[in-house]
């Protein structure tokens, strides 16, 4: 083979070899661009599909509160955290339940236990025993009924009436100055897990 030829041979495997080289570069980037593609499609749009679904969730179904005071003692102590699902039609909800509402007392969200719905008659007596349209409420979960002179209070339109548990303790509607009842538009939610500390979970 003269020099010629063989340089001309040199040059064609180098060539080659560098369309090779190439091809295999452009396999690695392709394999490399399918493992990133895999990765996304994997991990990351199902995560933030999950964060948008929880926001969503968050927004319009439930949301969680810390409750900062003894006046719902027993039956939530205090830094319980609740999970609280949320209340579109207040005239669904029953007396007993427990209710987070924005205070137009205190301009604070607050947890109490509704106890007057739209129109009733609700009557606490001397010894703290609490009647709604002349029926004595059977309220086991309230440890310590306090007591003061006998009142009665008369529900209106679209208002309710709230206590809280601990009743020689709680800020409710026997004291508020402004209005002694909870207005429907008022309220948020209904309480219906403690979700924190683990050691008291389960319904309230």
């Amino acid at each position: 083979m003269s020099n010629f030829e063989e340089k001309d041979f040199n040059e064609k495997k180098a060539n080659e070899e560098e369309v090779n080289q190439k091809e295999t570069n452009k396999e690695v980037v392709n394999e490399k661009n399918s493992s990133l593609k895999k990765i996304l499609m994997d991990w990351i749009v199902p995560f933030m599909a999950a964060l948008i679904f929880a926001a969503l969730i968050n927004k319009f179904v439930f949301f969680n509160i810390k409750v900062p005071t003894e006046s719902m003692y027993p039956t939530i102590k205090v830094n319980d955290r609740l999970l609280v699902t949320k209340v579109y039609k207040p005239e669904n909800l029953e007396t007993g339940d427990l209710i987070v509402f924005d205070s137009e007392e205190t301009g604070d969200k607050l947890i109490k236990r509704l106890i007057g719905k739209p129109g009733d008659s609700v009557e606490i007596a001397d010894d703290g025993t609490v009647s709604v349209n002349g029926t004595v409420l059977k309220e086991d979960y309230v440890k310590n009924p306090g007591g003061k002179s006998s009142v009665k209070y008369k529900v209106p339109e679209g208002c309710y009436f709230v206590l809280g548990d601990n009743r020689s303790n709680s800020f409710d509607s026997r004291y508020w100055s402004k209005s002694s009842f909870v207005k429907g538009e008022d309220i948020l939610g209904k309480a219906q897990f403690t979700i924190f500390p683990f050691n008291r979970m389960g319904t309230v």
